[in-house]
Parts: C-alpha cells; structure tokens; sequence
C-alpha cells in the first residue's frame, strides 16, 4: 500500500496520470509534477511561502483582461517566453530572428495605405520606415500582412491609455507589402519603457531590485503564407537597455542602427518636420506552417 509521504508522493502523482489518453498532455503533465515536486523539496518551501506564490498566482490572474496579460509579462519577465520561443525556432536558416510576442498585441490592426502616419496625433520625434520582405533566397513576397505596433513617446502603448476605448488603436497597423515585398510607414520615434509594475509582477520586480525597462523597439508580426509565422522587434541601436531588457528579448540580428536626417523630404518625396529618423529592415522568411497568435480579446471570447 502506497504512503503519501515525502519519498513516495511524487511518484505516485505521476501514476495518477497513467491512463491519461493524449501521450502528449501525460508526459507534460508528469514532467510538471516532477518538477514541481523537486522544487518544494530542495527549498523546503514553507507553508508562508507556498501561501505567498497562490496569493501571487491568484493576485496575477485577476489583473489579466481582455488587453491586458499579466501571465504573459509574468512569463517574459521569468525568460520563460524566450525559452519557449527559443526551443521553437532552433533552425533559423537564415530566416529573420524571433522574439517574444509582448502582452500589447490586442489585434486592432486595420490595413492603412502604405505611407501613412500610424502616430499622426502623438507627439514625438517622427520616423519613416521602410522595410522589405522575402524568402530566404531574397525573392521578394508580396501581399503578405505585417502587423505593426510600438509604445508612444512616454513609453505607453495604446491599450494602457484611458482613452482607448474611445480612441481607439494608435501606433498600430496593418501593411500589406507591395510586388516587390516592400511596406513603409511614418511614426513617432519609440524611446525605453518601463513594463507595467501596478500588478504584481511589478511588484515582484521592485522587490528584486530589477529595473523593469525595456530598450525601444517596434514590434512586427509578418504573416506570409506557406512560411513561418515571424513575430519579432527591431531594436533602436544605442539604446542603454539592449544589454539588459528586463524581458530578454534582445539579439543582435533585430539591432538597427537608426539614421538622424535633415533632408527636406522623405523618402516616399513627401515634406518632412526636419530633423526626422529613419529606419530600415529587411525580414527574411522561413518556408513553413503555422498560425499566427490570435490578440487577447479574441481569446477571451472563445474562452467566455
């Protein structure tokens, strides 16, 4: 007969999901439980403590919202998301690099005109960008949609502003890329933000001592059929952060380097508010399946 005790409890846990019908949901199941285990046992987690993590568990759930994710900033500020997203991408082949996703993809992304100001109402140093999108041997791809969204000039994304629900989407947008895979768009300069600390992830980073920024980048989603989803950032060259982001989403391939101009116009011939800076990118594709990430509201309706 089985005791539940500390040396015979883990294993008979895992039993508990012998017969459990996906060999997939057993064996991650089961590894949970193994690890789980290991870890009470070699801190000897205390009955305070074990309370503390479900008031903590408890207390981050209910900050998520239909725009908000405190799991997922949990997740990013543990490394857990880059891992993930590390184990999924081991073979680049030269494809573009990826990185995380970010609690701010909410999925407002209507398809603007190439050219347009996503920012247009924002203050701010303006920036064009200009970008391109092929397959691994350079072959542009055309009609692909690239999402596009980035933090304002005080380092807030426009979910995180009380006007959104009346305002709605800003530095936010779909491209769709041109017969030769190109897309270019105007903005505001993004700068280093901090991630929310209201909640209690915050919390936990400023009882760590972890600064909680993350160095300036525009988030890109390319979702070009027949080949891997990309999501990834492109980083602003210089930026005091790369080398710490608390979210470590950093790698070299996504640091550009970001040019200060003074020319009249900008590239598209159009007037520009001198000085203004300009950015180019070129994403390289990975043949392949996948679904891109649905936004956070259209997870909570399924759920609901």
């Amino acid at each position: 007969m089985t005791q539940f005790n500390e040396t015979e409890l883990t294993a008979a846990v895992i039993r508990s999901f012998d017969d459990t019908p996906d060999p997939r949901a057993k064996f991650l199941l089961q590894e949970l439980v193994k690890s789980l285990h290991d870890y009470v046992s070699k801190t000897g987690l205390t009955f305070e403590e074990w309370e503390y993590a479900i008031d903590f568990l408890t207390r981050t759930g209910q900050k998520c919202t239909p725009i908000r994710q405190e799991f997922i900033l949990l997740s990013d500020v543990l490394g857990v998301s880059m891992l993930v997203d590390a184990v999924n991408h081991r073979e680049r082949e030269g494809a573009t690099e990826t990185t995380v996703l970010g609690p701010f993809y909410v999925g407002e992304h209507k398809v603007m005109p190439h050219g347009t100001d996503v920012s247009a109402n924002l203050p701010g140093e303006r920036m064009f960008v200009q970008s391109r999108v092929t397959d691994l041997q350079g072959k542009p791809l055309a009609n692909v949609p690239v999402d596009i969204w980035h933090a304002d000039d005080e380092g807030y994304y426009d979910s995180q502003r009380p006007t959104y629900a009346t305002e709605g989407p800003s530095s936010r947008a779909r491209f769709v890329t041109d017969a030769d895979g190109r897309f270019f768009f105007r903005t505001i300069l993004p700068c280093s933000y901090p991630i929310p600390t209201d909640g209690p992830v915050g919390e936990m980073i400023i009882q760590t001592r972890r600064h909680a920024m993350r160095p300036a980048h525009v988030h890109f989603l390319v979702n070009a059929p027949g080949y891997e989803p990309l999501i990834t950032h492109v980083f602003m060259d210089g930026d005091k952060y790369l080398d710490s982001d608390v979210v470590f989403g950093v790698k070299d391939e996504l640091v550009a380097r970001i040019e200060k101009r003074t020319d009249a116009l900008m590239p598209d011939g159009k007037p520009a508010e001198v000085p203004w800076h300009l950015m180019t990118y070129e994403f390289h594709m990975k043949p392949g399946q996948g679904a891109a990430p649905k936004p956070m509201a259209a997870k909570a309706q399924e759920h609901a």
